[in-house]
């Protein structure tokens, strides 16, 4: 019965799809998926820095289609819900659990709300408390969980608004909270849908060059203007923890607030107008200030224009003070950077960024501490006389580590790494820091000596290591390094080194992660300190392999391959295959052959992930290599195409040497760029017999200031645009392929429009082709109707086009020559 009503669903869909439109209530997929996406999700993890105790945040999978379709507002590069006062896409989880590393089982958290929608988790400086928000249908709550007793309680009604960032701040002496809430002075919003105007809207360019990307969800008008500012307006409130609170400062748009190390000072930020119709709201103009902890202004420390124009390219940088933070090894000194190259990175200088620091009471200068060649990233404190800064440089893909002395600045820094930051073979690896007594992440130091955790990928695969580095001359020893061949180890965070304590996430394709404490002193002193369950058994008896191969021009490529279980590659059947891919660019060639893949990865077949079809009788090949080469003076853009499809070829040609696969049979896929890529592949080779694009971006001209990993506006590259345009080449699709997006995609460059206008076009041209729009859902998907939708939507067209080609088959003429 089930397979005569699963051949009937796929009829229905074979007539129908020749329709030109179609009123679809939300499909689910068969049972080999549908087993695979309803299932719980183990929580998220988090664990005090002295590793006693662990957090345990649990949530559901995926929203519901009557969430999304609560009341938002999209203004300035926000996306609020008006009612509740948070961001309307906000992630909440509804239970909490508490466990001391050495418990058997977890402690059930009491005192919770009904029907918990918490997030903005934030640990007391003493780590004894947890501070989060609760989201009623009316607003925002502040509540707060004391560890020990696994006991939470509230603290506010539901007044916050946590629409900006630093929703909460911890006083120092843990015993107050400094809170974003409403102010009393709000007024009522416009409704934009039924308000009449009083005048066009008018923007001026007045010729300064202002080459921006293309932000979405950016104020449009005068109303878009007045209620931004209605929603970001907040006024600061001292909450006490016994639920007494005070007014600590005046409503004003904050978007930053961080007390210092020693709690006696804050540093807020808030916007100031002209806001912007071209840029977010991070980029209006903004004015920093210092404040003892009583709320007394103490020093203006910046005051930043609106920022609608910059030099071009991605190193671009604003002149002036940027960059503020406090510095984490002292109780009260600022740190900020001034580009020395004036931002523009055309500009040739032998050092383009310098860090100051500025002490109390913050007035004038600050004394320089180092310069560094590339810009300026940031900077790790140790000791008063040791530091690391980290700087990098997009166009060469290079990275510097320092060391440097920061009382002084008359002494040379010492350079200890140089490398290229996608090299991921030459990565040292990230150091180790401890708290410090403000309660800060500091460099742990052993007299010169410092630590650090590595990922370990290499030629043979990945291990993992914890070494010893001697900052006077850069030599390291070793003090471990995995030896898993069958399983994954990562190192998450050193909780003690002095005790050679490490946290550690043990995992294998069939083994769900989960933390073990690692002794360093001893290979096999593993603590285990959870037990989550597999919950995807209907994959434990796939077949699971990374695989090499080389592309024409000798670069080595890699992907994950994927057997349905029980496949007899002794006896190879030939199967469709779907290959999954996302393209990277690279500036050398050495970079770009490398491999971070790992078959110990445990298999989770998220809701964007093509795993599921591994159970439908395919073979699956997974996060293919497809990378985008350009050394030297070439841009990888230059040649995009001709890569692009020998990075197909060479994926297919391997699987298919292996007999595993009927080469006629294959489809492609991928998200975003990975759906641009796919768009490409089916317009300019005849590899494959179907695709599935979601979320992309088709036509390049509609994003003519750059896109992706592309500097070079319209204007400078026109060739180029338009020859990496599918939109530009609809005349060539002749392989079925199936769109979809989200109607409220909110990502740079992929406008729903794009995938509307290029399915336009391909109708109208006569390819086989469906789009699907997603009510309600941005850049990723969200909502389980969606989803479950979208399961169904790839798996009927890859049964009808790749599974049963023959069956339906579309003449396909040759393709023209793929070279640019």
């Amino acid at each position: 019965m089930n397979r005569i009503f699963i051949c009937l669903s796929g009829l229905l869909f074979f007539v129908s799809s020749a329709l030109a439109q179609e009123n679809l209530d939300y499909q689910k997929p068969p049972k080999e998926i549908l087993e695979l996406v309803d299932v719980p999700l183990a929580p998220s993890t988090i664990i005090d820095s002295e590793g006693e105790m662990m957090i345990f945040l649990y949530r559901d999978q995926f929203k519901s289609i009557a969430e999304l379709s609560e009341e938002e507002m999209r203004l300035a590069g926000l996306r609020i819900n008006p009612v509740t006062n948070i961001n309307s896409r906000a992630r909440y989880y509804n239970e909490i659990k508490v466990k001391p590393v050495d418990a058997d089982t977890p402690t059930e958290v009491t005192g919770l709300p009904e029907a918990p929608r918490l997030t903005n988790f934030n640990w007391s400086p003493d780590e004894s408390k947890i501070a989060f928000t609760h989201t009623t249908d009316k607003g925002v709550e502040l509540w707060i969980l004391d560890v020990e007793s696994a006991a939470a309680r509230k603290l506010t009604g539901a007044n916050l608004n946590a629409n900006m960032r630093s929703t909460i701040n911890w006083f120092r002496d843990n015993s107050a909270l400094l809170v974003s809430m409403l102010p009393a002075d709000r007024k009522d919003l416009i409704d934009t849908k039924t308000s009449v105007p009083t005048g066009p809207t008018v923007s001026v360019s007045d010729g300064k060059e202002a080459q921006n990307r293309t932000y979405q969800d950016l104020l449009k008008n005068p109303n878009d203007e007045y209620n931004f500012e209605q929603l970001a307006r907040a006024e600061l409130v001292k909450v006490n923890l016994d639920g007494t609170s005070s007014k600590w400062m005046e409503p004003r748009m904050y978007s930053g607030i961080s007390f210092s190390p020693d709690g006696n000072y804050v540093m807020v930020t808030h916007i100031k107008k002209p806001f912007s119709y071209l840029v977010p709201y991070y980029r209006f103009p903004s004015e920093t200030n210092i404040y003892d902890k009583n709320g007394n202004l103490i020093s203006m420390i910046n005051d930043v224009p609106l920022i609608e124009d910059l030099p071009k390219g991605f190193m671009a940088e604003r002149e002036g003070k940027r960059d503020f933070e406090w510095r984490d090894d002292k109780p009260a000194s600022l740190v900020y950077v001034e580009a020395l190259d004036g931002g523009d990175p055309e500009v040739e200088a032998e050092y383009r960024d310098e860090f100051f620091q500025l002490e109390a009471p913050f007035k004038g200068e600050g004394r320089s501490l180092l310069k560094v060649k590339n810009r300026g990233s940031r900077i790790l404190w140790g000791n008063g006389e040791i530091a690391i800064a980290t700087d990098f440089w997009w166009n060469t893909r290079n990275t510097k580590t320092y060391v440097f002395d920061p009382s002084d600045s008359s002494e040379e820094p010492e350079i200890i790494f140089d490398r290229n930051y996608q090299d991921v073979y030459s990565d040292p690896g990230r150091f180790v820091t401890v708290k410090n007594e403000f309660g800060r992440n500091v460099l742990k130091l052993d007299d010169e000596y410092a630590f650090l955790l590595g990922s370990g990928f290499t030629e043979e695969g990945q291990y993992p290591f914890v070494d010893k580095i001697d900052l006077e001359d850069g030599d390291t020893k070793r003090l471990y390094q995995s030896k898993f061949e069958d399983k994954k180890e990562t190192l998450v965070e050193a909780l003690d080194m002095e005790e050679g304590k490490i946290l550690v996430r043990i995992e294998s394709s069939v083994e769900y992660p989960n933390y073990y404490i690692r002794d360093l002193d001893s290979d096999d002193a593993l603590t285990q300190i959870t037990s989550f369950e597999n919950p995807f058994k209907s994959l434990e008896n796939v077949s699971k392999e990374v695989i090499t191969y080389k592309r024409d021009d000798g670069l080595e490529l890699n992907a994950t391959l994927y057997l349905p279980a029980g496949y007899d590659k002794e006896n190879p059947k030939k199967l469709p295959m779907f290959m999954w891919a996302y393209p990277r660019e690279y500036k050398d060639k050495n970079s770009a052959s490398q491999n971070t893949s790992n078959a110990n990865d445990f298999t989770y077949p998220y809701y964007g992930s093509p795993i599921y079809w591994v159970n439908r009788g395919y073979v699956v090949l997974d996060d293919a290599s497809f990378p985008i080469v350009g050394e030297g003076e070439e841009e990888p853009n230059d040649t995009f195409r001709k890569q692009l499809v020998a990075n197909a070829k060479a994926a297919i040609d391997a699987v298919d040497e292996m007999g595993y696969i009927d080469r006629d049979r294959v489809a492609v896929g991928g998200h975003s760029y990975g759906a641009f890529m796919t768009a490409n592949l089916l317009s300019h080779s005849d590899l494959f017999a179907a695709g599935i694009a979601r979320s992309g971006a088709y036509n390049r001209t509609l994003t003519p200031f750059g896109f992706q990993s592309e500097e070079r506006n319209y204007w400078e590259a026109p060739e180029v645009y338009y020859t990496m345009s599918p939109f530009m080449h609809a005349e060539k699709m002749k392989t079925p392929l199936l769109l979809i997006h989200g109607e409220a995609d909110n990502n740079s460059g992929t406008y729903p429009m794009q995938s509307e206008r290029y399915f336009n076009a391909l109708k109208g041209l006569g390819a086989t082709a469906r789009l699907v729009m997603l009510p309600k859902e941005s850049h990723g998907y969200s909502a389980k109707e969606s989803v479950l939708h979208v399961l169904w939507e790839q798996d009927q067209w890859l049964e009808k086009y790749v599974k049963n080609k023959e069956k339906n088959s579309v003449e396909i003429p040759e393709k023209e020559d793929f070279g640019n």
